[in-house]
């Protein structure tokens, strides 16, 4: 027999070898298979491959109690009751101006001067004239007093008949004469004062003044400027500066008609400003201006506030909530609250999901007082977390994925 062919008849070893290891691979495999099976069931009972669940979240805030309490929200800006566009009464060119923006003003502060050269000239016209009405005074009155002992001299000798009737009738005259003439020089110095006042008077017209104690608002003119009274020229300016009473400071709100029935006089007030969003202030209704705005079918209502702050400042905007009853001093402060849907009871315990990341986690809170739809939180979670709204059936570490709004 060829060799070859006693070969083909010979047994591969090699061949029955892998068989026999690929037969005992075949029970490992598939118990890894089993096992891998299990622990996914095990891990999606868990919730830890368990698919994302879409959730709706709303965040833990400071909510004011004021907020319950009101029955009617309104808007408007700051304005001060008393402002004056500060101007000259004469007409003339500004050279000094002592007040900037924000310049806080005492009542007949000097603000700015305008040039009085020809007032000044006026002003020193009028003194001299005083001094000589006073002058011409001193001179009718010593005359005067002259002839009084003239004219008592010749009393007394018409008297014994030493002197005619004609002679004492002459120096009587001029005694009389001189009398007259003391009135009329004293009414010359009431002249003279009167005219020094005027020409005074046309002196501190160059002298613009605060009316009032306030803050400078507004700078109209610089040195310069013409500056008249009424501003009739294009190149002229009228007003100054403008000033505001910071104490007057009052806000004003457009009330629809329809609900102006909600308001009242002495009305307590929750206020706050949208540049001051951390701070509530006190106001009271100070006054319900009767007139209708026809455009706008509004009223206008003007709260006066009660607590004062340096930061407000005229034409700031403001929130006004009309309230039932006047604040305490507990309930001006801001409490931590979330709202009533993100809360589920467990036994005696008041339980929240918090928001870490991509899991909800189960946290226990102290739930305080109800305030509308919120409930305050005392204890458990921090202003600015953000917690599951409506978390029935969910369970601690759940994955989460947030709805879009």
């Amino acid at each position: 027999m060829p060799k070859d062919d006693i070969q083909k008849l010979t047994i591969d070893k090699s061949v029955k070898k892998s068989v026999t290891a690929g037969r005992r691979k075949k029970p490992f495999v598939i118990g890894s298979l089993v096992l891998l099976i299990i622990l996914a069931a095990v891990l999606y009972r868990a919730g830890v491959i368990a698919p994302a669940t879409t959730v709706d979240v709303t965040t833990v805030s400071l909510v004011y109690p004021a907020q319950s309490l009101s029955v009617l929200n309104a808007s408007g800006y700051v304005v001060a009751q008393r402002k004056a566009a500060v101007a000259s009464k004469m007409t003339g060119r500004l050279i000094a101006l002592t007040v900037e923006e924000g310049n806080v003003v005492k009542k007949g502060q000097i603000l700015a001067r305008m040039e009085n050269a020809d007032v000044a000239a006026l002003k020193d016209q009028a003194e001299a004239n005083l001094a000589n009405a006073r002058a011409m005074l001193a001179q009718a009155v010593a005359e005067r007093d002259f002839l009084q002992l003239d004219y008592d001299r010749y009393q007394r000798l018409i008297g014994g008949g030493y002197i005619s009737q004609s002679d004492f009738d002459m120096i009587a005259t001029r005694y009389l004469r001189s009398r007259e003439a003391v009135k009329a020089a004293q009414a010359a110095v009431e002249a003279a004062t009167a005219g020094l006042s005027g020409a005074e008077a046309n002196m501190d017209y160059a002298l613009i003044r605060a009316p009032f104690d306030g803050v400078v608002l507004t700078k109209n003119a610089d040195v310069g400027d013409i500056v008249t009274p009424l501003g009739a020229s294009a190149t002229s300016k009228a007003a100054v500066v403008t000033l505001a009473d910071m104490d007057s400071l009052q806000v004003e709100v457009d009330v629809s008609e329809t609900s102006i029935m909600l308001v009242r006089a002495g009305q307590p007030c929750d206020i706050q400003f949208d540049a001051l969003s951390d701070q509530r202030f006190r106001g009271v209704v100070h006054a319900i201006v009767p007139t209708v705005d026809r455009a706008k079918a509004t009223i206008l209502v003007k709260v006066r506030l009660l607590d004062r702050d340096a930061r407000l400042l005229p034409d700031m905007s403001a929130k006004v909530s009309f309230l039932l009853r006047e604040l305490t001093e507990e309930e001006l402060k801001p409490r931590a609250a979330v709202s009533r849907a993100a809360l589920i009871a467990q036994g005696e315990e008041s339980i929240v999901y918090r928001v870490e990341s991509n899991r909800a986690r189960k946290t226990v809170i102290e739930p305080g007082k109800e305030l509308n739809d919120m409930i305050e939180v005392r204890a458990g979670v921090e202003t600015g977390d953000r917690v599951v709204l409506n978390p029935g059936g969910m369970k601690d570490g759940a994955r989460i994925r947030i709805a879009e709004r």
